[in-house]
C-alpha cells in the first residue's frame, strides 16, 4: 500500500544512524578546573558557615556547598567516564582508584562542614588535574 511506503520511507529518513563519539557532542573541551572550581566553592561555603551565626545564612551555605559537591561529582565522572581511555590507564594505574577516592571525597564534602574535608577534595582534584595535563601533552 502506499500508506506503508510513505512511512517506510519516513522511517529511513528519521532513522537513527550509529555515530561513534566520546560524548554527547563531541566538543573536546574537558579540564579538572571545572570540578576544581566547585570544589573552592565548596571550602569557600565551608568557612562562610562556620564564620557565621545566622542560621539562615549558615542554612544557605550548607544547600550551596551541596549544590556544589554534587557538581564537583559530576565534573569529575564526565572525565572519567568522557574523556580518560584504556591507554590513560595503562599510562597511569592509580587513576580509577583516584577518581574514585575524589567522587567519594566529595561525597564526604557534602555531608560535612569541615574545611579538612574540602582541602582533601582539592588535593585530590589536583591531582587528577596533574594526570589530566600529561595526558594532553
Amino acid at each position: 500500500m502506499i500508506v506503508d511506503r510513505i512511512l517506510t520511507v519516513i522511517d529511513e529518513v528519521r532513522a537513527p544512524r550509529s555515530v561513534s563519539a566520546h560524548c554527547d557532542l563531541p566538543c573536546g573541551v574537558y579540564d579538572p578546573a571545572q570540578a576544581r572550581i566547585e570544589a573552592e566553592s565548596v571550602l569557600g561555603c565551608m568557612q562562610k558557615y562556620l564564620d557565621s551565626d545566622d542560621p539562615i545564612f549558615r542554612e544557605r551555605a550548607v544547600q550551596i556547598k551541596e549544590e556544589r559537591a554534587d557538581l564537583v561529582k559530576h565534573h569529575l565522572w564526565v572525565l572519567w567516564t568522557d574523556y580518560f581511555k584504556p591507554q590513560h590507564l595503562e599510562d597511569h594505574p592509580n587513576l580509577h582508584d583516584l577518581f574514585w577516592r575524589a567522587t567519594k571525597a566529595a561525597g564526604d564534602a557534602k555531608k560535612s562542614v569541615d574545611t579538612d574535608d574540602a582541602q582533601q577534595l582539592l588535593d585530590l582534584i589536583q591531582e587528577v588535574d596533574e594526570i589530566f595535563w600529561k595526558t594532553k601533552s
